[in-house]
């Protein structure tokens, strides 16, 4: 174990598909756990999703399967169940720990692995909270955030784009197998984790207010568009069509705003005639609408790079709206440690993201994903002490594939 791999010596065995239950297991192989994910032979669902490469091959699955060991198993077959069972059971200080989303699987069950081994970890991600299905998409659907999502004056609901609940999801389960290791390590007892999807958001929301201000208050926000809840911030356009998101959060913000735009007469006479202190943030933001209206003009006679040279001068929090492509050809990546060339088979070569924690000042290795089955047999020798003859049999048998 070094300083920057702190979850060396943990081996984690992922029946996952899609996001929340794969950056579960990348997150736990970033700190340097060794996860071995098993799908069904061919690949799970996931396996061609897109984006993919101009060959149809998933830039998508491989992301998010970096550093992970593959085996591919026929898990309709129960000899290739008890397999999974033997994989998930084998000996070792750091093993017996099971993540997946493949819900209602008796033979994946706690009580059944846990007759196996019993200090075993089991950490199943489900939909709803009742075991019903559910994917980011739909379980935001029911919680709100849709409907006070997109511009100010939009009647119908507006998805999000970032499925901010699976990625909530799979950090939190991260989070749980650690904390179950730990447990485990003080008091040699395993834990079986239940971590919905639904509750994973609905936890946010109320964590956030957003479902405590309805209980307090009797009511819930009403959307805002690009303007920043409960103070001032919002977004301009500029004299050559740049847009900049400007947020300021404090008193000393608001101020160098004022007056890097030239307002100060202006927004003077304002407060005096609205009884306001802008130096509040509920002031800023309940008078949100006639102080941009001032500030708009600045804007829209200066250029982009105007805006950012008079700006970056300030302490306003500002950042100009951006492409992937435009930030990807900006060099960004290149200065930034945690990104790290990657030779990714199937793909190409391309600046991959370690974990975004530095540990001492160094970021996870990366690793590329290996293509479903490619680890089969060197797994099975590991962690089963299977022979060449016995991966063979099993090979040829169906009941694994890859090599």
């Amino acid at each position: 174990m070094t300083a920057h791999t702190p979850l060396a010596g943990l081996r984690i065995v992922e029946v996952s598909s899609f996001i929340a239950s794969p950056l579960c297991g990348l997150t736990l192989s970033q700190l340097g756990a060794e996860v071995i994910r098993i799908d069904p032979i061919g690949g799970a669902a996931d396996y061609n999703r897109w984006p993919i490469t101009g060959d149809g091959e998933s830039i998508y699955w491989t992301g998010l399967n970096r550093g992970k060991r593959s085996v591919a198993v026929d898990m309709r077959n129960p000899e290739g169940q008890r397999l999974v069972q033997q994989l998930v059971a084998a000996p070792g200080a750091g093993g017996g720990i099971l993540v997946t989303n493949a819900g209602g699987r008796d033979w994946l069950a706690h009580d059944t692995l846990h007759a196996l081994r019993s200090d075993v970890i089991i950490l199943e991600i489900l939909g709803g909270r009742d075991g019903s299905p559910g994917v980011d998409y739909t379980v935001n659907a029911g919680l709100g955030f849709p409907s006070i999502t997109g511009p100010a004056d939009h009647a119908g609901v507006v998805n999000h784009v970032l499925p901010a609940w699976d990625v909530a999801c799979g950090l939190y389960a991260a989070l749980a197998v650690a904390a179950a290791a730990r447990h485990r390590d003080a008091t040699g007892e395993g834990t079986r984790i239940s971590l919905p999807l639904e509750d994973v958001a609905l936890a946010t929301a109320g964590t956030l207010g957003y479902l405590t201000e309805v209980q307090i208050n009797g009511s819930g926000r009403q959307g805002t568009g690009n303007s920043v809840y409960g103070t001032y911030g919002t977004d301009f356009t500029t004299s050559d069509g740049a847009r900049f998101m400007i947020v300021a959060l404090t008193p000393r913000h608001f101020r160098d705003l004022v007056a890097v735009t030239g307002t100060t007469a202006a927004v003077e006479a304002l407060a005096t005639a609205l009884d306001a202190d802008f130096a509040r943030e509920a002031d800023r933001f309940t008078h949100r609408d006639v102080l941009t209206a001032l500030f708009t003009r600045w804007f829209r006679e200066h250029t982009a790079a105007e805006v950012a040279e008079a700006l970056s001068k300030t302490s306003v929090l500002a950042e100009r709206y951006r492409t992937f492509e435009e930030l990807v050809k900006s060099g960004e990546l290149e200065s930034n440690p945690m990104f790290t060339p990657l030779e990714q088979p199937r793909i190409g070569t391309y600046l991959a993201s370690g974990h975004p924690a530095s540990f001492d000042g160094h970021h996870a290795t990366v690793a590329p994903a290996s293509a479903v089955g490619d680890d089969t047999g060197s797994v099975l020798r590991d962690l089963l002490g299977s022979s060449d003859s016995d991966v063979a049999k099993l090979l040829d048998s169906g009941i694994v594939g890859g090599k």
